[in-house]
């Protein structure tokens, strides 16, 4: 079959939910992956950010495959040896007490607000039923109905209703509005520390900082998604940890799977996460051995070949080749590590798309975000070698645009 065979029998037979460029990936080795056609491709996009540790690590794949040779599926109505081992080591990289295991992004980020929710009524007499969470415009937590509720992207919304109340919608990187926001009902603010989806969105410098002092001074819950810029994307192990603003509830995913497997937590203080009893909460896949292993390995990676330290370099030099590049169709560069968005100016009815599509053609995949974003956030495991390959075919498309 060539590539257009597939491309017709997943378009005859799946939803139409996706609009991906128009490349059939059968195979993948740390930054490069293969068409159907043989012709090899640099990964800039990660899966979005979930294949830090590059495609098919071998650690990883390894404890994969030992711990599908043992088992892989107990659920939580019993105990299994991998979990506690995993489960601390979690916290002990996160700077967390107690971590609750879960499967996808979206997964953890309901099982904050479900935590906040709880504490809010039972320790600090918020009354049930009435708390509001603060959130961002431009924010994206993942796809669930009570999620896609307070987002602002109208593709994620139309349709969708009606839509779960408690969430209060301010502008991001706005620390004014976030204190106007605040009230006898606020239970905290949900943000990201990089809005991804947005276009790579970095806030201020401090604007972290400003949000813990101010949760602390009001005795609000500081709520962070780490999913995609967690675990060494931004040149730390987590964004928080550029501003030492550590939150109360830390939502995790992604590379914490290793590209293999969805493994997400959700993850806070003793007496934080101490109002989650035996049947308030559950998954059943949340946890098991076979993510547990994965999950532990896919952490050795990132501390032991210290890709946080990788990614603060290759991120300096991907962007300064970047900003090397002569267009004027270039608006603005974004970047924090190896996350990295591009801004193009654009006329009416434009957008990035047509230029990733050439990315692609040139064997480089990148993903257009907002119509206007070009964003690259390639494996941390990437080299300056790598880097020029793909950065010689960059200048050539932005510079054509």
């Amino acid at each position: 079959m060539k590539a257009k065979d597939y491309i017709d029998l997943e378009q005859k037979y799946g939803a139409h939910n996706y609009h991906p460029l128009p490349v059939v990936i059968t195979k993948a080795k740390g930054v490069w992956v293969w068409d159907v056609d043989g012709k090899k491709y640099i990964d800039m996009l990660s899966s979005y950010s979930a294949i830090n540790q590059g495609h098919l690590h071998p650690k990883i794949v390894r404890a994969a495959v030992d711990q599908m040779k043992r088992v892989t599926l107990t659920s939580r109505a019993f105990s299994n040896d991998r979990m506690g081992p995993f489960l601390k080591k979690l916290c002990k990289v996160s700077g967390m007490e107690m971590a609750l295991p879960m499967n996808t992004g979206a997964e953890a980020v309901e099982t904050s607000i479900k935590l906040a929710r709880r504490y809010a009524h039972q320790k600090r007499g918020v009354p049930e039923n009435e708390g509001e969470i603060i959130v961002c415009e431009n924010n994206f937590h993942g796809r669930t109905t009570t999620i896609v509720g307070f987002s602002s992207d109208p593709d994620s919304r139309r349709g969708f209703g009606p839509f779960t109340p408690g969430f209060v919608t301010i502008p991001y990187n706005d620390i004014p509005a976030f204190r106007k926001a605040i009230n006898s009902k606020t239970i905290g603010i949900l943000v990201e520390p990089i809005q991804g989806e947005a276009g790579i969105f970095v806030p201020d410098e401090g604007y972290l900082t400003e949000l813990r002092r101010i949760c602390t001074e009001k005795g609000i819950l500081m709520i962070l998604d780490e999913i995609q810029t967690g675990f060494a994307r931004t040149g730390k192990m987590f964004c928080y940890q550029h501003e030492n603003a550590k939150p109360d509830i830390l939502c995790v995913g992604k590379a914490l799977g290793g590209g293999l497997y969805p493994v997400s937590a959700s993850l806070s203080s003793r007496e934080i996460m101490s109002v989650f009893t035996p049947g308030s909460h559950g998954s059943t896949f949340g946890g098991n051995p076979l993510a547990a292993a994965i999950g532990e390995a896919s952490l050795d990676i990132l501390i032991d070949e210290k890709l946080a330290d990788r990614s603060k370099e290759m991120g300096a030099y991907f962007l300064k080749g970047l900003q090397d590049i002569k267009s004027k169709k270039i608006k603005t560069i974004r970047a924090k590590g190896l996350l990295i968005g591009v801004e193009f100016r654009l006329g009416q009815g434009e957008t990035v798309r047509p230029i990733c599509e050439k990315l692609m053609k040139k064997g480089v995949l990148a993903k257009d975000t907002h119509e206007k974003t070009v964003r690259f956030a390639p494996p941390l495991v990437i080299s300056k070698k790598e880097i020029d390959w793909a950065m010689a075919r960059i200048k050539e498309v932005f510079e054509s645009a």
